[in-house]
């Protein structure tokens, strides 16, 4: 091997970067890991201005681009999610206790924000049932809807106006990271529950019954049904039943084969529209079935003067729009995401952010409350062929001649028919495929899965979805302070190094301990590591010493540091306080292959010059290698020595 060639395999010992590098690229891959900006630099000023307004404002990178071609399917799809918008507004704003006619506010002006701000081309904006239901309960227990519905309808737009500011906050400060700690196995978890609640606060539509419980958990809903079953009315309930298995069929239909989508997607407008004629011809009323009542003509009234920030109802206020923020933020991503991976485009989580919460914000202002992107709508809309966000303008045109024509004629809606579309939709929220799945693979994502489900179920929404949070964060925890280490070996007849567990074949040569550290090590898991990597040596060690031998058969230990992002002062003092551990028995300690941040930090603290940059390597193969070159050439001093003392 020539001199080239072994310089090659040297590790690199550059002067550290300054503080303020570190921090400006640390900062950098936490909050900007995009680097928006960085991607037309060389740009002249004013192209670099147009391409800053474009990617920060989408709407002006796709409507130069937009072609009359594209205009027909965006057609298509926002007329066919606005009949589904009306309906599911109207369902959602009931099950959340406020009027009718503010979920029909709420398809008007926030989809209009969306297009404009938000980065998928196929989410459809809209309310959704959780976060309608999660705001009735915090805010409930403070004000009752029907002893004071005008407060309660206030602290309802104050509720959304504080998930705007939250969301876009976050999307500024670029913290989507706070998202991530909504597993997927909590959102499994709290959708389920929550539907399951919703379904049992359906009976009371479905019943016809006029007296219910404001509590939304399982037991109080079962016990308030038996209470006032005197109330039931069997007209009601036939005529739900028939609305719930049509919107089943259909949807059963639309699942099998998916060329007939159209007719699940228009199966609910028909269930209103059917209910309406049938209560209006039937006097509904005088039979049980009860009906929506007056819907007023006119499109969206301000309402910003109607803010409450009365410090009795703050906290739930607070409590309420935060963690709403929260789950919407959560489940709207996500579901743009899916989308766009199904046609190979890209969705940022930020610019997400930002256009969830100025359309919020928003909607606040002008009698909206909260909205995102639910999947029953967006699936909709990307089957009827959406191509850009045109089809949310569509929509809000559709909806705004709605509520300036026809919200009138929706006044005869049954309830019941409400419920059925509400139970309907929820079905489709129990996801026991995904619970299985769960359970097949990893146990204890199973388990904070469960614990949303039953904790929303039998105790409330936020302590549920609060205790199964706690226990991902837990396990993370536990994965930062017990992180993963394993011994390695070379695969027979390759220069593979690999877990000796996974690959029994996989051998390395005596006297040498090859550990691989796979995680970050400072303060939490310092100790462990120390502690774990003498296990190895002395697991490694009782196979080869025979119990009258004392002799230390472990001559070298080599950490691969591959896996390693970061170091903490305590991690580094960790590595010493081995080192000079192994020292003392004899062993001999070599780092393999730290990263650029390691290696700074190592070198900062004289770590480097304390082990030698001899015993630091880039591979395991060259450190393995320098070990047995060492053996060799003690084997010949050895023999050397024992020739000498012959010969005298």
């Amino acid at each position: 091997m020539t001199s080239s060639e072994t310089s090659q395999h040297k590790a690199s010992f550059s002067a550290p970067r300054g503080f303020l590098t570190t921090f400006k690229s640390d900062l950098k891959e936490t909050f900007f890991p995009d680097d928006p900006l960085t991607q037309f630099h060389d740009d002249k000023p004013l192209r670099r201005f147009k391409k800053a307004i474009q990617y920060f404002i989408p709407i002006f990178k796709w409507l130069p681009n937009y072609k009359l071609s594209m205009f027909r399917f965006d057609l298509l799809a926002g007329i066919t999610i606005a009949s589904l918008a009306i309906p599911q507004g109207i369902s959602y704003a009931k099950l959340a206790g406020i009027p009718p006619i503010i979920g029909l506010y709420s398809s008007f002006a926030p989809p209009l924000v969306y297009a404009v701000f938000g980065d998928s081309k196929h989410l459809a904006v809209g309310t959704v049932a959780a976060c309608s239901l999660f705001l009735a309960e915090t805010i409930g227990k403070l004000v009752s809807r029907h002893d004071d519905p005008t407060l309660y309808l206030h602290l309802f737009f104050t509720a959304t106006f504080v998930t705007g500011i939250t969301q876009a906050a976050l999307g500024f400060l670029r913290l989507g990271i706070l998202v991530d700690f909504l597993s997927h196995s909590t959102i499994t978890g709290f959708m389920g529950g929550t539907a399951i609640l919703i379904c049992l606060q359906q009976l009371k539509g479905f019943f016809g019954m006029k007296h219910f419980t404001n509590k939304t958990d399982v037991v109080s809903v079962i016990r308030s049904v038996i209470a006032y079953k005197h109330e039931f009315r069997w007209e009601s309930f036939v005529t739900g039943i028939i609305f719930l298995i049509f919107l089943q069929f259909t949807r059963y239909l639309g699942q099998k084969k998916p060329k007939l989508f159209m007719i699940s997607a228009v199966a609910p407008i028909l269930v209103v529209a059917v209910g309406c004629v049938f209560a209006y011809l039937i006097h509904g009323q005088d039979h049980g079935i009860e009906i929506v009542g007056p819907l007023k003509k006119g499109i969206n009234p301000p309402s910003i003067q109607y803010m409450n920030f009365d410090s009795k109802y703050i906290s739930a206020v607070i409590k309420g729009g935060t963690i709403t923020a929260l789950i919407a933020l959560a489940e709207g991503i996500a579901i743009g995401r899916s989308f766009a991976i199904l046609n190979n485009d890209h969705v940022d989580g930020n610019k997400e952010m930002m256009a969830f919460g100025l359309m919020n914000l928003v909607g606040s202002f002008t009698s909206c409350y909260l909205t995102t992107g639910p999947f029953s709508k967006t699936a909709v809309n990307y089957n009827a062929g959406s191509k850009t966000p045109m089809s949310n303008v569509v929509m809000a045109i559709c909806m705004g001649l709605t509520l300036q024509y026809l919200a009138p004629l929706f006044s005869h809606t049954p309830i019941v028919a409400l419920s059925a579309i509400i139970f309907s939709a929820m079905l489709g929220l129990i996801k026991y495929k995904h619970a299985i799945h769960l359970f097949k693979v990893d146990k204890f994502d199973f388990f904070i899965c469960m614990v949303a489900f039953f904790g929303v179920a039998f105790i409330s929404m936020d302590i549920g979805l609060m205790l199964s949070v706690g226990l991902s964060v837990l396990r993370a925890l536990l994965y930062v302070a017990r992180p993963g280490t394993c011994k390695l070996g070379r695969i027979p007849n390759s220069s593979l190094y690999r877990d000796t567990k996974q690959y029994p074949a996989a051998t390395v040569a005596p006297g040498i301990l090859v550990l691989q550290l796979g995680s970050p090590i400072y303060f939490a898991n310092s100790n462990y590591i120390r502690e774990r990597v003498l296990r190895w040596i002395q697991e490694e060690q009782s196979k080869y010493s025979k119990p009258e031998e004392d002799d230390i058969m472990i001559e070298h230990v080599l950490l691969d540091l591959t896996g390693v992002s970061t170091i903490d002062v305590t991690g580094i003092e960790t590595l010493i306080e081995l080192r000079r551990t192994l020292e003392g028995k004899g062993i001999e300690v070599a780092i393999i292959n730290p990263n650029l941040n390691v290696t700074e930090k190592l070198i900062a603290s004289h770590f480097i010059d304390k082990i030698g940059e001899e015993n630091i390597y880039l591979s395991i193969g060259d450190a393995v290698d320098a070990c047995e070159l060492s053996f060799q050439k003690l084997k010949v001093s050895d023999a050397v020595s024992e020739h000498s003392d012959h010969a005298v």
